[in-house]
């Protein structure tokens, strides 16, 4: 039997992670920071920077916190510690108490020190400087971009913790405690980095997420990347008015069926090849006539029975190359149902004979 203080520990893991990084079940519960103090937030749409000035600080302020709310759990879950009498307890707890105190109080001496000057100190708004005027100030930057995020037109993306606004002027990414501004006339943008996944989680359908970096010609300002769905890379691109450019050679997918046949291909080739019989020669591929046929459809997948909805076995020869054929199979799904592909059966391009991904061979 596990005892007490192991459950909560390991309890309290799993909420302070999710807590801070927030997955989307916390978020409709209403467990985030920006819920829980939105009364004193105020309203993003009325006033971007100073929201995000404020809740920087009040997510520091609630995070500093957490070490200490661990050690006043574990007064309760383990009596036996002794750790309600802080002199009591052992070395180790009293070092941690003493960093759980500490964390939280330098955590509000340095809010107090951005607070300072009508909230001037604070990084962001230092960062909004940057961008001013000579003569000017941050407050003139923060509320040419503060109307600018009030308009329907702009791009934005991604989750609260990690968004990216894109407006006429200007390019941002909202971060936990912080918010990166970039002008767009003095930018680069390059895209550094793809990543391929066969299931989002949030739609249960290929994704492939883009990493652009954002230099800024300004000395003052820092560079930082931006993360999103390849779908939305061209609403994104409509919204720049700078190129971007792709540094790292990334095939861009900006269509569901694109991201879907780099999915297909991968199953296929993880599947049983076929093997040509001798003196049979490979055809161009009846569908593009660029490249020679290379698949070949097998019954393969576990399911002997003979029902409207089961896998048949197709007679075909060799006829259809794997980009054809995945294409093929792309455009036979639901496009309101993308999570349904990868289980489908669609009919052979030549036969109409079903089959499945799982009866998809490459030709050796």
């Amino acid at each position: 039997m596990e005892r007490p203080e192991v459950t909560f520990t390991l309890a309290y893991i799993v909420f302070v992670f999710c807590f801070v990084f927030t997955p989307n079940e916390f978020r409709s519960a209403g467990v985030t920071v920006q819920n829980l103090f939105s009364g004193w937030l105020g309203s993003e749409d009325l006033g971007f920077i100073q929201y995000h000035i404020r809740r920087t600080s009040i997510t520091l302020l609630v995070h500093s916190i957490l070490p200490l709310g661990y050690y006043f759990g574990m007064c309760i879950a383990a009596p036996d510690k002794n750790l309600w009498y802080v002199n009591s307890a052992s070395e180790g707890w009293q070092l941690y108490f003493t960093f759980s105190v500490a964390l939280p109080v330098l955590s509000l001496m340095l809010v107090l020190l951005w607070s300072r000057n009508k909230w001037g100190n604070h990084p962001i708004s230092k960062n909004m400087g940057a961008h001013a005027l000579p003569h000017s100030s941050w407050r003139a930057v923060a509320s040419a971009i503060n109307t600018e995020f009030r308009r329907i037109d702009k791009f934005a993306t991604g989750a609260p913790g990690a968004r990216v606004i894109v407006t006429d002027t200007w390019v941002m990414k909202v971060t936990t405690y912080y918010l990166h501004v970039a002008q767009q006339q003095d930018i680069h943008l390059t895209v550094i980095d793809s990543k391929q996944h066969e299931l989002s989680p949030d739609s249960n359908t290929p994704v492939q997420i883009l990493t652009i970096s954002v230099a800024s010609i300004n000395p003052s300002v820092k560079p930082f990347d931006i993360r999103l769905n390849s779908t939305e890379y061209g609403e994104l691109r409509e919204k720049l008015h700078a190129p971007i450019r792709n540094a790292a050679n990334v095939v861009i997918h900006q269509t569901l069926s694109d991201m879907f046949l780099d999915t297909f291909k991968s199953h296929v080739e993880a599947n049983q090849i076929y093997s040509l019989p001798s003196g049979q020669e490979l055809e161009p591929c009846i569908g593009c006539m660029q490249v020679s046929a290379n698949t070949k459809l097998l019954h393969l997948c576990q399911d002997d029975s003979e029902g409207e909805g089961d896998c048949q076995q197709c007679y075909c020869r060799p006829m259809w190359c794997l980009t054809c054929l995945g294409k093929w199979f792309a455009s036979r799904q639901d496009q309101q149902h993308p999570e349904t592909w990868l289980a489908s059966r669609v009919p052979c391009p030549t036969c109409r004979a079903k089959f499945c991904i799982l009866d998809v061979c490459m030709v050796q």
